[in-house]
């Protein structure tokens, strides 16, 4: 006669079940709010690289024709990018035709042709301009502000990018 052996089965103790709960909880409260900085990081970054892009163009535009863009534009578009609350929209949805056939995004060469989170205002004459990306990541009707303010002096421009203390 052949003896089978069977093993005892062994389960979790309810202890180490408990332990695992306790450590996934502390990694997502010290990851989430990590994940969401990162986040809220990079949709700034959209403001710093289009406002670069309008410090560029001013800029070429001064070495031709020794003068920055002369033109007032106002935020464009005109409404927050934030949709109706509670829908969960928080991007203004591509739109090339709301900048074009605007003076002085034309002469910037400047549009956005992506869904994007901020909106920009520009106002410049003669040797100072000043470009502002204004957003709302949460959409909780707090903004802030990204300012490009740029100067000539002796002919030499240069812009100073001022960043926001604090976003969201």
């Amino acid at each position: 006669m052949i003896r089978i052996s069977r093993k005892a089965q062994r389960g979790f103790t309810l202890i180490e079940l408990m332990i695992v709960v306790a450590i996934i909880g502390i990694l997502a409260a010290v990851a989430i709010p990590a994940f969401m900085d990162y986040m809220k990081k990079g949709k700034r970054s959209e403001a710093e690289l289009n406002l670069d892009s309008i410090k560029k163009s001013n800029k070429t535009n001064y070495v031709e024709k020794a003068s920055y863009v002369n033109a007032t534009e106002a935020f464009t578009p005109a409404a927050t990018c934030c949709g109706a609350p509670g829908s969960g929209v928080t991007k203004c949805l591509a739109n090339s035709a709301a900048w074009h056939g605007l003076a002085g995004w034309d002469e910037l060469s400047f549009e956005i042709n992506e869904d994007h989170y901020f909106v920009y205002s520009y106002t410049g004459a003669g040797d100072t301009y000043t470009a502002t990306a204004r957003g709302d990541l949460d959409c909780d009707g707090a903004t802030f502000d990204f300012v490009l303010n740029g100067t000539a002096v002796a002919g030499s421009p240069s812009s100073n990018l001022v960043k926001p203390a604090r976003s969201d």
